[in-house]
């Protein structure tokens, strides 16, 4: 039967954008993606009305009003948890992709949504803060497993071309949904005090449709070759995904891959993390990760409205202004979407980060000498928006999207692991640190920001290579002089030997004969 379905396809390896393909990237990113930036923005706009609900409850409660600081750590607590949820969420992907595979572990993540959006859409009616907080941590262990399986799933299901549009389109989700968040917190629609918990609530609604449409597609066929061993379904994946083309090129391709490795069971983050043949993958997704999250973004985003204010814009109009940025990440992050497979992700990647270097140092001119020269305030917020186009451009998905690229099937999900948890740490960091870095430095905070961002940029200048339209195989291949493979070590065909990997990195004993 395998065979048959073989040979209805004939030809080239499909390299085209089919409608399922399509369909299927939208799909996992709306119900999933787009939650996370949707969390991301939805509670700064009622940040009040959630302060009060906690002050009147306090009172209701204890019979005890709590003072303004209490109340702020509350509200800084409702916001960091969602990052703490996301990072033990990013604990888990490992185990459950090699248990219920990409699309089954989007599909059984989906319940954390309801529970999450449940718990903080009852939580003014029950009077419960406590549901507040619970909500915000359960959805984030949700977005911390959908952040990285998600550009998982999609990296391994497209053709080789493809892997970078379609790795960016969570991305742009992202975007999406910090933009609605915006939107939808405007004093015009839900950004009334008795709407915040059905603003907080509405997650459930995204991913009602991705839980009604998602089970129909089938799981990513890497998975199924390489993991499970199932030839057939493998094939009748490929045939949904590409209609036309030759699956069989692809198929062998998948199985040259698992060739290369001695076993296919997925290997844990310890395993990862001492392999010395996967060293610079793995210390190359440690930079860009920590890089991305440090580069000042969640700063910017946290300190906007301050800094739109000192530029003398009237309070009543922050809140649009606001939703103009957000507008320009969701179009910076369409035009890196469509340019990636022709410029490369370290075009994107060098081109952000510099960019966002720039503007950064920008920043720290201009508040230093507004005082004295009154249009310096329009170039600080020129910088504040030149930081966001730069970020959704390249840096905001390009490190998910290699973190699939640099490894293996046997690798990946501890790879994931590893970004993940460094993303969302790093996030909860700047959030914590920066309010004192602010304080003790003031302008020149910005200029650390700065220095990572050019950092980050000299590395991937002379380290990370160029992946776009490589197979694993061949991306693997590229690293092995970094490593220090010896040419010795490798088969004629470029495979490193089984009998020195152990599982495609892992060193094994062998005697010299």
């Amino acid at each position: 039967m395998a065979e048959e379905l073989l040979l209805e396809n004939d030809g080239k390896i499909s390299t085209h954008l089919t409608k399922s393909l399509l369909a299927v990237a939208i799909l996992a990113s709306f119900g999933s993606s787009m939650l996370y930036g949707f969390n991301l923005a939805v509670v700064n706009s009622p940040a009040q009305y959630i302060k009060d609900f906690y002050n009147e409850t306090m009172i209701e409660t204890y019979d005890w009003a709590p003072d303004e600081e209490l109340l702020t750590v509350l509200y800084s607590l409702t916001v960091s948890i969602f990052a703490i949820g996301g990072m033990t969420g990013a604990l888990l992907v490992g185990r459950l992709v090699t248990k219920y595979g990409r699309k089954g572990t989007l599909v059984r993540s989906a319940v954390l949504v309801f529970i999450g959006g449940a718990l903080m859409g009852f939580s003014r009616a029950c009077r419960l803060p406590a549901m507040v907080i619970i909500g915000r941590f359960i959805t984030g262990v949700h977005s911390g497993i959908s952040l990285s399986v998600v550009p998982m799933y999609l990296g391994e299901i497209a053709p080789k071309n493809l892997r970078g549009f379609l790795g960016l389109v969570p991305s742009i989700h992202i975007c999406l949904g910090v933009f609605i968040a915006q939107i939808l917190g405007l004093h015009e629609t839900l950004g009334k005090e008795e709407y915040w918990p059905l603003l907080l609530s509405l997650v459930v609604f995204p991913t009602t449709i991705q839980l009604m449409l998602l089970p129909w597609f089938p799981e990513s066929p890497r998975y199924l070759l390489i993991e499970k061993g199932n030839v057939h379904a493998t094939i009748a994946a490929l045939k949904w995904y590409r209609t036309k083309g030759n699956i069989q090129a692809e198929v062998e391709e998948m199985q040259e891959e698992q060739r290369s490795l001695s076993s296919v069971q997925t290997i844990s983050v310890r395993g990862l993390l001492m392999d010395r043949c996967v060293r610079w993958q793995v210390i190359t997704i440690v930079v860009v990760n920590i890089g991305m999250q440090l580069s000042g973004i969640d700063a910017i985003w946290f300190y906007t409205n301050d800094i739109f204010k000192n530029a003398g814009i009237p309070e009543p109009h922050i809140q649009y202004t606001t939703v103009g940025t957000g507008a320009i990440e969701v179009i910076s992050g369409m035009l890196g979407c469509f340019t990636i497979e022709r410029l490369g992700r370290r075009s994107l990647m060098i081109g952000g980060f510099l960019f966002m270097g720039v503007c950064c140092t920008g920043i720290t001119v201009s508040v230093l000498y507004q005082a004295e020269l009154s249009f310096m305030r329009y170039i600080s917020v020129g910088c504040v928006v030149g930081i966001i186009a730069g970020f959704c451009i390249g840096p905001a998905g390009v490190p998910f999207l290699i973190t699939a690229e640099l490894f293996k099937q046997s690798h990946r999900p501890a790879a994931y692991t590893v970004a993940g948890c460094l993303n969302w740490l790093s996030n909860f960091t700047i959030g914590f640190v920066f309010p004192f870095l602010e304080i003790t430095m003031g302008p020149y905070c910005y200029l650390i920001f700065s220095v990572i961002c050019f950092g980050v940029a000299i590395y991937t200048i002379i380290i990370i290579p160029e992946t776009r339209n490589k197979t694993f195989v061949e991306i693997s291949q590229m690293f092995a002089a970094k490593n220090k493979i010896l040419e010795e070590e490798l088969t004629p065909n470029g495979h490193l030997k089984l009998s020195m990997m152990n599982g495609y990195g892992t060193t094994g004993h062998h005697d010299e004969k």
